[in-house]
């Protein structure tokens, strides 16, 4: 698939060899003193320039993806090869001929070529690199041609060239901010939207848990007008305690959970349950896990009241305390038959 770059890269490549292709097009040979150094222009611009067009560039270090920072970039010794070549270039080729001959095309095609040369550096992100090599290409002009000349034969069109591709590129980085800025925004957008989704999707849950403990028993009361046997009256209450336990605990529940506190409940066990806040952040692995030892506590808790509380320390995730009837004091005081505490999973 053609991508924009390459058609650019053709285009470019195309254009500098058409700069360069005129310098061997000696309409004075009379006026050319040193021949060799315009083919040594040549042979130093063209690799060059087209190491420029073509060299990929490596990405910044610790620069945000989606920014004009992730772009790449050209190396250091690159950048040296484009001044020397915007140094070298333009003096070989005026040293060349006489002085008389200096306005000729294939003489004055350097300050164009140099020029092409810089605003690829331009636009490759190398801002201070294409300025001084415009300054270098000014001076070396300006000197071998003077100042009015060297700005009619063509370093005013090269210098609207670098200033415009600095203007583009100001233009592209600010677009590449704001696009990167906007799809922050709609990550988060669509972040929010999920964590709407989940708990609207978690109230469903609870709404329908909620309907199939008490729906059964509120139809039993109703038809029974509230004159309800002593098993339904502790099936009642039994779905009284597990609604409670919905409300003021979700994180701590899952099938094995509340099966086994159910279980403790008809044993004639008390089981109370508080969610502080100590396993916001976990992830399903982790409070799986967390369910799993909870579970296996609850199987073999024989205590009159059991404790289930989440904690916010940062080693333990719950503390189960169990406690019973003592039988000092007639047997009015509680003792701690049960503590156990499960550790936050790593």
């Amino acid at each position: 698939m053609v991508t924009v770059r390459a058609v650019l890269s053709v285009i470019a490549l195309a254009f500098t060899a058409y700069l360069a292709a005129r310098g061997l097009l000696w309409t004075s040979p009379e006026t050319v003193e040193r021949g060799w150094l315009i083919i040594a222009a040549l042979v130093l611009y063209l690799p060059i320039a087209w190491l420029w067009i073509l060299l990929p560039g490596s990405r910044r270090p610790g620069a945000p993806v989606g920014t004009p920072g992730e772009r790449s970039t050209i190396p250091g010794w690159a950048a040296a090869l484009a001044l020397v070549a915007s140094a070298v270039v333009p003096n070989a080729a005026f040293l060349a001929v006489v002085p008389d001959g200096r306005t000729q095309p294939f003489v004055t095609w350097v300050i164009g070529g140099i020029g092409a040369l810089m605003t690829i550096v331009m636009v490759r992100h190398r801002p201070i690199v294409a300025w001084i090599g415009m300054v270098v290409l000014a001076v070396s002009a300006s000197v071998w041609l003077g100042v009015l000349s060297a700005l009619s034969l063509g370093l005013v069109g090269s210098l609207v060239w670098v200033i415009l591709a600095q203007l583009m590129s100001i233009a592209l980085d600010r677009t590449a901010r704001d696009a990167a800025q906007l799809s922050d925004l709609q990550q988060a957008a669509s972040a929010w939207q999920a964590a709407q989704s989940g708990r609207q999707r978690e109230r469903r849950l609870h709404v329908q848990r909620a309907l199939a403990i008490a729906g059964p028993v509120l139809a039993r009361v109703i038809e029974t007008g509230g004159n309800l046997r002593p098993s339904e009256r502790d099936t009642a209450r039994l779905a009284e305690q597990s609604l409670r336990d919905e409300l003021r605990s979700p994180r701590l529940l899952d099938q094995g959970v509340r099966a086994e506190i159910d279980a403790a409940r008809r044993r004639g066990s008390a089981v109370t349950l508080f969610d502080e806040g100590g396993l916001d952040g976990l992830d399903a692995p982790a409070l799986g896990e967390i369910r799993a030892e909870l579970a296996d506590i609850l199987r073999g808790a024989v205590s009159e009241r059991l404790i289930i509380r989440t904690s916010p320390h940062n080693g333990i995730a719950v503390t189960v305390v169990g406690r019973s009837t003592g039988e000092g004091a007639g047997g009015d005081d509680d003792e701690v038959d049960l503590w156990r505490e499960i550790r936050r999973p790593r």
